[in-house]
């Protein structure tokens, strides 16, 4: 128990600066490619949330008998990236595929914010409201208590950079393409 201490007592004060923040976007791979290289995320994982079964498949959460959505977890440092910003780079992802029929509310590829705090969802509904008001219309985004996230296989990790392609055939985004 001691040892551990001593462990605890030497890991980096900015540790303490990572949050968590999970988004789902449509095709958890192009977000994940997209969220990666901003700068101050420290990590991005797909994978599923939300849902009524535990430890879902790939398969049977896109065959939507799991009821998880297609998401992108990303810790990120706080003192580099705020979680507003990351809001914001969500919000172009999502009106880059606007009006795709993989969008439907309640599919696997739904939107949607999975917040981690009461400040990140106050975050996440004055952001959503704030896009509201500039589209001048609704959208079909929900907002949501983070529940369990199940990481995807190692498969579909960092799968756009292993060469895997997507229906969105994003240009690479750190380009700058966004």
């Amino acid at each position: 128990m001691l040892n551990n201490l001593r462990i605890l007592s030497r890991t980096p004060s900015v540790i303490k600066h990572h949050q968590l923040a999970t988004f789902a976007a449509g095709c958890f791979w192009s977000a994940q490619l997209h969220f990666q290289c901003v700068t101050g995320v420290i990590s991005t994982q797909v994978g599923f949330i939300n849902g009524r079964t535990h430890e879902p498949t790939f398969e049977e959460v896109c065959a939507d008998t799991t009821g998880h959505a297609l998401a992108v977890q990303i810790t990120f440092d706080y003192t580099a990236v705020s979680y507003e910003d990351l809001l914001e780079y969500f919000w172009a992802i999502q009106s880059s595929y606007e009006g795709l029929d993989d969008m439907d509310l309640g599919s696997p590829h739904r939107s949607g914010i999975y917040f981690h705090s009461d400040a990140q969802h106050a975050t996440a509904v004055a952001s959503k409201s704030k896009q509201e008001a500039l589209l001048a219309r609704d959208i079909w985004t929900e907002i949501a208590p983070a529940g369990v996230f199940y990481p995807a296989d190692d498969y579909h990790q960092r799968y756009l950079e292993k060469g895997g392609h997507c229906v969105h055939d994003d240009k690479h985004p750190c380009s700058g393409s966004l």
